[in-house]
């Protein structure tokens, strides 16, 4: 009998592995070279959020419930070794990454991020003219004594620990002192054209701040002067089932979320022993958790960096997303929509129909209710000012807000207020389950009656990430579609049963028992002696009992091929386990997120897709959609776009090892790009 951790791997060391994979795109010589600086970031912004959620979390349960066994079999001081070991190499490569590889290359370009020693006298100048007129009037240093404990740090500042020798003005003799660098200083500056020689010049806050860090002590002597940033755990812990306001207690929540636990310490790499020590002894960390970086501490904020440099060659291609054939000639959404289903694929296809629909909704006298799920839309959202609008118009206007949407609640929190003081109708779902289901749906009075339309994603309502994100979305006023939709609607502002679908499924209810019956219906063709296939395509892959009902399928001969964008516990290729399983990733200039699932089903071939990922959360503790593709027309679209062309890429695809780790697909013969394909198709 396999042991647990023969079958499944370790979601934390699969995030990690994930940003190995984001990391290889920004070594890549072949991607534009803002475009690969953007990657370094992105890897650090998803360490960031690692730490910040499944980190923590893991700390939690080494302190709580250290016998406990994860899914893997390892008890969590177990993982946590294990993880942590893993974590600090991928932090070492990517800053060498930056080191040794881009910033080189960003010198052959003319652009260059000068470090001090490099400093001319008319570039020191400036930069001590920058500092006092733009720096220090805002800095507050900390002398740290009786009178002074040390501060309160923010999550994901950026603060620096200052060695101090002498006495101040009152007497006091104080060795450490902290500065705490506001969040409104930017973190990168550009030097003046006529002090960069013909070139691009770029300077670190940072630098700038250990070139003055001295006017600051005034008749104090500087020994030393060490960049650091702390992690804290941020997830928000709402979770009494006696509460009475949710928006109430979360909004105290989220006040406190700056100054969780602390998970991790970054640090300057000349940083001594000794204020290591201290700093490790002030946040209560171990020496694990401590990362030492050649570099600024906060990768993140070298985002800004593109938006300095005007040079396009150096970046991706600018494209237009288009429409859809039947949307160019419809002079009307709801004609169109009448006429047949419309499948838009994002970004390669425009988000724009959606938002004009909500428009039309809003401004259609005939449209007389509005009914939206909001999980994120973000700060600035023409979708929500559309809601707005309908509900000042007199419309009867109801928007579910996931108010426990991580790190989007305060935006959430502040449409909420919106919608409600505009006469919407605004609920929070249910209570211990996030609504993570994307519907829409508008009810206009027509010739014949009421008429139902909907739209259906597999992302988030969100004009920007739809530009960045690979996601579908089906507008529909299939009439049993538009039922369901509305059932589901009534469950969550209401109370009482479930209700019987008509083709909709739902978590936490009927998705996952449907997904285990197609798993099994394939593997009794495959027993019987049919052919027997699975695609699936999502964004992560960790709930057990798939796991193990895709291994059975794999041993009757179910030939099993998925698309699994970041963690998948699963492991392919195993003999007499998994041999019929391949796992591949996709990494390339969009983020996929599209849940797209096959099943052959001797010969009907069933498609969905679904706002959910194979985990146990989007099963249980969430309430997701998935709808069938019941037009022809559409069916044949999505396995083509989203699967077909995805198994044939040899460009951006990774081929998952049975250890968990991952190997670039070898290219052989004519590239193969699914991005780019379907770039260029809908550009034609």
């Amino acid at each position: 009998m396999s042991q647990p951790q023969d079958l499944l791997l370790n979601r934390e060391l699969g995030v990690i592995e994930f940003n190995r994979r984001v990391l290889a795109q920004a070594e890549d010589p072949q991607l534009p070279l803002l475009e690969r600086l953007k990657f370094l970031c992105i890897v650090s912004s998803n360490l960031d959020e690692f730490f910040e959620v499944r980190l923590a979390w893991l700390k939690a349960c080494a302190r709580h419930t250290p016998e406990r066994l994860l899914p893997d079999g390892r008890t969590p001081r177990q993982a946590l070794d294990m993880v942590s070991g893993a974590a600090h190499a991928l932090v070492r490569d990517q800053y060498a990454v930056m080191r040794e590889v881009l910033f080189p290359a960003f010198r052959d370009e003319n652009i260059v991020f000068l470090r001090r020693d490099e400093w001319n006298a008319e570039q020191r100048q400036w930069v001590r003219d920058y500092f006092f007129r733009e720096v220090m009037p805002i800095l507050t240093p900390i002398g740290l004594d009786p009178s002074h404990p040390f501060p309160k740090v923010l999550n994901k500042s950026l603060n620096f620990a200052v060695e101090l020798e002498g006495r101040d003005a009152f007497g006091r003799r104080s060795g450490i002192a902290i500065v705490q660098a506001p969040r409104i200083l930017p973190r990168v500056i550009k030097l003046p054209a006529e002090l960069s020689e013909g070139k691009l010049m770029l300077v670190f806050l940072s630098s700038i701040l250990h070139a003055h860090v001295h006017e600051l002590f005034l008749g104090m002597a500087v020994k030393g002067c060490y960049q650091f940033r702390v992690t804290r755990d941020s997830e928000l812990n709402v979770e009494d089932e006696d509460l009475k306001n949710l928006r109430t207690a979360l909004q105290g929540e989220l006040r406190q979320r700056q100054f969780g636990d602390a998970v991790r310490l970054e640090i300057a790499d000349n940083c001594p022993q000794h204020m290591e020590e201290f700093l490790l002894t002030q946040f209560n960390l171990e020496q694990r958790d401590i990362y030492r970086v050649d570099g600024p501490v906060n990768l993140v904020r070298l985002m800004q960096v593109p938006d300095l440099i005007d040079r396009p060659e150096l970046k991706f291609s600018p494209f237009t997303p288009t429409l859809p054939p039947s949307l160019q000639k419809k002079a009307s959404l709801f004609d169109a929509i009448r006429q047949g289903d419309v499948l838009l694929h994002h970004p390669y296809q425009s988000f724009q129909p959606v938002i004009d629909l909500l428009n039309l909704a809003a401004l259609d006298p005939q449209v007389v209710a509005i009914k939206m799920t909001v999980y994120r839309t973000g700060t600035d959202s023409v979708l929500m000012e559309s809601l707005i609008a309908a509900a000042r118009a007199g419309k009867q206007v109801t928007v579910v807000v996931e108010l426990m949407a991580r790190f989007d609640e305060e935006a959430n929190i502040s449409w909420a207020s919106r919608l409600e003081d505009a006469g919407a109708h605004v609920v929070y779902g249910v209570f211990g389950y996030k609504v993570h289901a994307k519907m829409l749906m508008v009810v206009r009075r027509e010739e014949h009656g009421l008429r139902r339309y909907v739209h259906l994603g597999t992302g988030n309502y969100h004009p920007r990430t739809a530009r960045l994100y690979t996601d579908f979305g089906l507008m529909t006023c299939n009439e049993e579609i538009a039922s369901d939709v509305n059932d589901i609607f009534v469950q969550l502002t209401g109370l009482g049963r479930a209700s019987q679908l008509k083709h909709l499924y739902q978590s936490p209810f009927t998705l996952h028992s449907m997904i285990m019956a197609a798993i099994a219906r394939e593997t009794e063709h495959a027993e019987a002696g049919r052919p027997a296939q699975i695609i699936a395509k999502m964004n992560a892959l960790l709930e057990p009992q798939v796991i193990h009902a895709l291994y059975k399928a794999s041993q009757a001969g179910v030939k099993i091929q998925l698309i699994v964008r970041g963690v998948c516990a699963l492991r392919p290729g195993v003999p007499g386990l998994s041999d019929n399983i391949t796992v591949r990733s996709i990494v390339g200039r969009f983020l996929e997120h599209p849940r797209v699932f096959y099943f052959f089903n001797d010969r009907q071939e069933d498609v969905f897709i679904a706002s959910a990922d194979w985990m146990g959360r989007n099963f249980f503790r969430r309430i997701e959609t998935c709808v069938p593709v019941l037009d022809a027309r559409i069916k044949r679209r999505l396995i083509k776009e989203s699967l077909k062309l995805y198994l044939e890429d040899n460009c951006n695809a990774w081929e998952m090892q049975p250890d968990g780790s991952y190997r670039r697909r070898q290219t052989r013969g004519r590239l193969r790009c699914a991005q780019a394909q379907l770039l260029a198709e809908y550009a034609h």
